[in-house]
This record gives C-alpha cells, structure tokens and sequence, in this order.
C-alpha cells in the first residue's frame, strides 16, 4: 500500500502534541522537521540497501560501493532505527546530535552546515535531562508510526515527502503568528509570483531572502524541464537549515543556499561582483528597521544607484539589491507593502529612477490577511530589465479572493485570472489598467493603485417615496401589535 501525503501530514501534525505546551512552535518546529528529513534519510537509505543485498548477495564490497554512489552516505549508527533503539538512553540528546554531526561529516559537498542550528540536547530548549530525555523518546515513538514510510516505492508519488513538508512548514508558520511571516511565504502567493515570472529551460533562479524556500522550489516547478539552477541566501540561521532540507527532499540537490544578511553581505559573486541572474523573486520582510543604511553609501557592488532608501524603511533596498543582480534580460517580482508605491523623499526617488528607465512592469495589489503574522495587504511589483512596451498594467486583485479562518487565500481561478492579465496586458474595469509612462509622471510618480483603477461601486438611488410609505407600513403594524397586546394584557387582569 503506497503512502500518500494525507497520511504523513496526519502522522506529523499528531506528533506536534509531544512538543505542544511545552515548547513554542517557532521553536519545536525546527525538532520536529529535522527528525522527519532523518527518517526520510534513513527510510531512502534502509530500501536502497535492502536493493543492493537482495542485487549481489553476500558481496559486501559491492553493495557498499554501490551505496556510495547514492545520493548521500548514511552510516549505521545514524540511521533512525539507531537513535529508536537507544530511545530509553540517558545521554538520547547527544546521541542524537552526534547521528546528525556524522550525517554532515559523511555528505560534506551537499549536507555540510545543515544541522548547525538544532541542538537535541539543549537543556534551554528542552528542559533537564529527564524531561527533555522524556521529551525525544516521544518524538521517537512519533516517528516510529508503521504509516510514516517514506521509502521511495511506497510513496504515492515523486513530491509526496518535499509536499509534507511544505505542509508542515505553513502549519507552524500560521500557529507562530508575526514570527511565521519571516519565514514562509503561502503556497497560492509564491504560485502567482512563480507565474509572472515564467522562468525558461535553463534559468539562475534567485532569491535573497530565500526562507525555507518553497518561492525558489515553487518557481522551479513552471521551468518545463528539470533545466535551471536555484541560488538563494538567508539570513536567520535555523531557517537556512530548513530551506536547505526543503530543497533535499524536492530533490533538488544542487541548489545553491548560502547563509547570511543578503544586504550588507551578498554571498553569490562572480569576480567580485554580484552573479546575475534570469530570475529573481522575494518576499523580503515588510519595512525592516537597521536594514544596513550607514554602510549603503560606499556599497562596493553599486546597488544603491537609484539613492539609499531611509533607516528605517528597507524595502527599496531589496528591490535595488535584485534589479541590480538580475541580468540584462532579467525578471523581478517581489512582494512589498503597499507604501511603496506613494511614499515620498528617498523612495520617490528610486521609484521614478526606476520608472524613468523604464524597468517596471507591473504593480499588482493583493487581497489583505494573505501573509502569516500580518494583516496588511501588500502588492507585487514585477520589473523587467528588457521591457518591450513604454507602460505599466496596474492590478486591483483585492477584491477576489477566499476568505479563510486565519488568513485569506487565493484561489486558482484569482492567480489565473491576475497572470492573463498581465501577460495579455489588457484593461479591464474596475480590475486593470495599462498605464503610459507619460500617465505616472502626470501622477508624480505616485503609483497608489485607486489613481488608476476605478473600484468605485455607485451606490443604488435612494427612493425616499417608497422609504416614507415602508416606515408608515411599519408603524401601522406596530400599532396593531400594541393592541392584541393590550388585549391579552386585559384578559390576564395585567
């Protein structure tokens, strides 16, 4: 029976309830996503031996060096029948920390780096010995569940685990709140910013707030073939881990995720200057405070040519950092609250330098509460450094959406209807508008949506004749009520 993706999801979320209440979900996540990449690494290992043994016998030379070709080397003592077996250990923590240490140690070029951020054996995180001894044998027995069978035959389909994971990752993104929002985008967002972008057979793909990646692994699904390169850099440490995990289990082994502040350190160079790229996409963190402006004014890779946008403001500073890294024919699309498209001083400043060389392409608002930790609704802008047209379409996607319990989404339909319009670049009332560039400057430059897409609903006339004979209607039956009333009162002797 093969393993489908409802029953690992399940599986998972029940195993949420050992770390409940006592661990934040901001937190637990990181232990609980690591033990399910283990137990994938371990199930894909355990098949693939059992392959090998039953291929050449007794000839261990063989199978060994058959498994050595795999695409990762898994010792024994790492495998999560080992860490199960040893469960009621006192020292559990530190067996499991030195199961993850060998697994990097044993996979330097592809796994080197992406536990550096967990630690099984934290009393802070965990509590003391026994609790948090307690705690992991749980988490064990958990993953111990005879449905969670993440051998590669018996799932039900090639993105069946990267999926489960995904699914976990937006579970504990909506329960942290403000702190999920920094670390995932929603699947029906990075879908459209996946479309607008329609990167080709053998795109660089990019992102410099990468998160735990499901924008990169989303755009890479539209590339019609298995052609194109992901390069992304974060800067919080445990959710570089997390992305370099997503991209293992999409089987998307040779991304290249680099770790650190994209803005006062960019790591993806050539010759010293930043690599350039087909596509960039971002969801870069709304507004951030101390982003790095007092060393933007003697940036040695020249991003900031448009100005520097102000201390406390970053999101001009993203958008500089991407149309500089995106290539001649380079696309952008990157997710902004809507301040940046009225806001004045030194972000007006860019965004009519940015304009005037005719760069962007499109200003698309989005519905409100799509975003974890956020209810405000945010735009996409989406640049093109190889424009073929003087204009700008404009797009009032608020209104179309499904509201949720927590956060609205968008729906297929609302993610097809806003990418044919903008690729077919159409005006469409009350919903698009193609602006000349000649119109924005008219504006000042002020892209405020509502200055160019009329969503003004003329209220219906109102007919005070037919209000007046309705309120006399009613205060005639009034009347007649009060006098059945008094009569009952009558009757009662009330």
């Amino acid at each position: 029976m093969k393993t489908n993706q409802a029953t690992i999801n399940q599986v998972l979320w029940d195993a949420c309830d050992t770390f409940r209440n006592t661990v934040d979900s901001s937190q637990y996540k990181d232990y609980i996503l690591t033990m399910l990449f283990v137990k994938y690494l371990s199930d894909y290992y355990k098949e693939k031996l059992e392959e090998y043994k039953e291929k050449y016998g007794d000839k261990e030379d063989r199978i060994q060096k058959s498994l050595s070709r795999e695409k990762f080397i898994l010792d024994e003592s790492c495998t999560f029948e080992y860490l199960y077996q040893n469960r009621n250990a006192e020292n559990l923590g530190e067996i499991i920390n030195s199961a993850l240490e060998k697994i990097e140690e044993d996979n330097k070029t592809k796994l080197e780096g992406i536990f550096r951020s967990i630690d099984f054996n934290s009393e802070a995180m965990l509590g003391k010995t026994k609790e948090r001894n307690a705690l992991l044998k749980h988490l064990l027995q958990d993953f111990n569940n005879p449905k969670l069978d993440l051998r590669p035959s018996k799932l039900s389909g090639n993105d069946v685990i990267g999926d489960s994971y995904e699914y976990m990752i937006a579970n504990f993104a909506s329960d942290a709140g403000k702190k999920g929002g920094e670390f995932f985008t929603p699947s029906q967002v990075s879908r459209l910013i996946a479309k607008l972008v329609s990167p080709k057979s053998g795109s660089r793909i990019y992102d410099p707030t990468c998160g735990s990646g499901s924008l990169l692994i989303k755009a890479s699904k539209e590339v019609p073939d298995e052609n194109f390169q992901i390069y992304g850099q974060e800067k919080n440490g445990q959710t570089y881990a997390l992305c370099r995990m997503n991209m293992f289990l999409h089987e998307i082994d040779d991304a290249k995720i680099e770790w650190g502040d994209t803005i006062r350190n960019p790591i993806h160079l050539e010759d010293g200057s930043l690599m350039k790229f087909d596509v960039v996409v971002a969801n870069p963190p709304f507004s951030l405070d101390k982003w790095g402006a007092d060393d933007a004014e003697n940036d040695p890779y020249k991003r900031f040519v448009y100005g520097i946008p102000p201390k406390s403001k970053g999101d001009y500073a993203f958008v500089e950092h991407m149309v500089a890294s995106a290539n001649e024919n380079g696309t952008v699309a990157v997710v902004l609250p809507h301040g940046v498209l009225f806001r004045g001083a030194s972000e007006g400043k860019i965004r009519k330098g940015l304009i005037d060389d005719n760069y962007l392409d499109a200003v698309i608002g989005l519905p409100q509460n799509l975003f974890f930790g956020t209810g405000i609704p945010a735009c996409i802008l989406v640049f093109n450094k190889n424009k073929k047209t003087n204009d700008v379409i404009l797009i009032d996607a608020s209104k179309e959406f499904e509201s949720g319990k927590n956060q609205n989404v968008l729906r297929d339909l609302d993610i097809e209807k806003i990418a044919e319009t903008y690729k077919n670049r159409q005006d469409i009332e009350k919903y698009s508008h193609v602006a000349s560039l000649e119109e924005i400057k008219e504006n000042d430059y002020n892209l405020n949506i509502p200055r160019y897409v009329d969503t003004f609903e003329e209220e219906e006339p109102v007919d005070l004749n037919q209000i007046k004979a309705d309120i006399s209607k009613i205060e005639g039956e009034l009347k007649d009520i009060q006098k059945e009333m008094d009569k009952y009162l009558d009757e009662l002797g009330l």
